[in-house]
């Protein structure tokens, strides 16, 4: 962290700038020099800088009775800087926006403390952000972070061997479970309401030699199409060797959504020399679920099963009941 704490700025009386004081009260030294239009950040002498914002929203990444306030926080600070692991980055500067409705007013405190947690662990800070009244509630979030070596989805080359992070299927099963009124079993609630961003795994990842890397949001065939269509190229996928959370079926695992594990294309030698590093990375596993191929149709195909599309964000405008 380059950003030295520094005194907030004073704020007058008012019930939005009360709200601003409990929240800076809430994350303590989290929380940097907050209070004018916009933050200051120090330029960086480690890398290249990586930005992404996201968005978190009642009703539709999420329903209030499934998890926990302090879950909702995890989940949208988890999000926005899971997109930079997806780079090779680490983050830095943390920027958060609400809408509240009055409903959400006593539990704010809790989703603060979620994010805050989430956000400590990355060791970045929080140095600004927005306060509006609305009747659905959301979280927008900007993160700000640094890259030794960023990666982009567009680098994707004939040969390369696609891999994957970790066990895949918890969120989408979860759902299933919610949907079909059901209890979801823990593993796959827990992936679903307290994911983890795969920083160590991205920034590894990059330093070995990764030529495209996207976090798993979209399902992992949807951002296999992104990683295809991006870099021009078909990723053969073979659904058989994706690995899915105990219970999970193979075609749960390709298509669940808010994963946020690590899809990657890697050289093969690169790939060799990582492997025999990788459980000093990470605690999950590091799997090869496919190769990169020349050719015009930039999507994925499975020699196991067909591959669908994945989530898409507007196709499916609500977590459907």
């Amino acid at each position: 962290m380059s950003l030295e704490p520094r005194p907030h700025q004073a704020m007058r009386e008012g019930a939005e700038f009360d709200t601003i004081r409990a929240l800076m009260a809430r994350w303590g030294d989290l929380a940097v020099d907050i209070g004018d239009d916009a933050a200051v950040l120090a330029p960086s002498p480690h890398g290249t800088r990586v930005v992404s914002v996201d968005a978190c929203v009642e009703d539709v990444h999420f329903r209030r009775a499934w998890i926990s306030a302090r879950e909702v926080g995890v989940r949208a600070a988890v999000a926005a800087l899971s997109d930079l692991a997806a780079m090779g980055a680490r983050a830095e500067y943390v920027l958060i926006a609400f809408v509240i409705p009055d409903a959400w007013r006593e539990e704010l405190s809790e989703v603060a403390d979620g994010m805050g947690a989430v956000i400590r662990e990355a060791g970045a800070r929080i140095v600004g952000g927005n306060l509006s009244q609305g009747a659905v509630f959301s979280i927008t979030t900007t993160v700000v972070g640094c890259a030794q070596r960023a990666v982009s989805r567009s680098g994707a080359r004939a040969g390369d061997l696609v891999v994957v992070t970790g066990l895949l299927g918890g969120p989408g099963a979860a759902i299933q479970a919610w949907d079909a009124g059901e209890s979801p079993t823990a593993w796959s609630r827990g992936r679903f309401a307290a994911p983890a961003p795969r920083w160590a795994e991205g920034e590894a990842l990059a330093l070995a030699g990764a030529s495209a890397m996207i976090d798993i949001s979209d399902g992992l065939a949807g951002d296999a199409r992104h990683v295809a269509a991006a870099s021009g190229v078909r990723l053969d996928l073979d659904a058989s060797r994706v690995p899915a959370g105990p219970g999970i079926a193979a075609a749960v695992a390709m298509q669940s959504g808010e994963e946020y594990e690590l899809l990657a294309c890697i050289p093969e030698e690169a790939y060799k020399k990582l492997a025999m590093d990788w459980a000093a990375i990470s605690i999950g596993p590091l799997t090869v679920v496919g190769v990169v191929r020349d050719g015009a149709d930039a999507s994925p195909t499975s020699t196991a099963s067909p591959v669908a599309g994945g989530f898409d964000h507007f196709a499916s405008v609500e977590i459907p009941r």
